[in-house]
């Protein structure tokens, strides 16, 4: 068994937007740039502790940009990168299942 066989994208999917937030997250990112307080406002029920440890990571995992404005006060908005536009089927997808399956 060679090592592309042991590869599960499954897993690596997982490791990058597992959690009960962070799909969300890039779920709101998807049509416009947000500001922590617009985020935390329109995501019922995310702590903001949890929020930022989130966006933390997927800032890290490069699938939203975290950029700070020099501004009194300061600003900062979160995006999503270009890989994480590359997701938006697999969004559109599940929102469509689910509206036919649960509503």
């Amino acid at each position: 068994m060679n090592n592309e066989n042991k590869f599960c994208t499954a897993s690596v999917f997982t490791a990058k937007l597992g959690g009960k937030w962070k799909l969300s997250i890039i779920y709101h990112l998807s049509n416009k740039s947000l500001r922590f307080g617009q985020l935390a406002s329109v995501i019922d029920g995310i702590s903001r502790k949890v929020l930022t440890d989130h966006l933390n990571q997927l800032v890290d995992d490069n699938l939203i940009n975290r950029d700070s404005f020099k501004e009194t006060p300061p600003r900062v908005e979160y995006s999503l990168t270009d890989a994480a536009k590359k997701l938006q089927p697999v969004l559109q997808s599940i929102d469509s299942w689910v509206r036919e399956s649960y509503t």
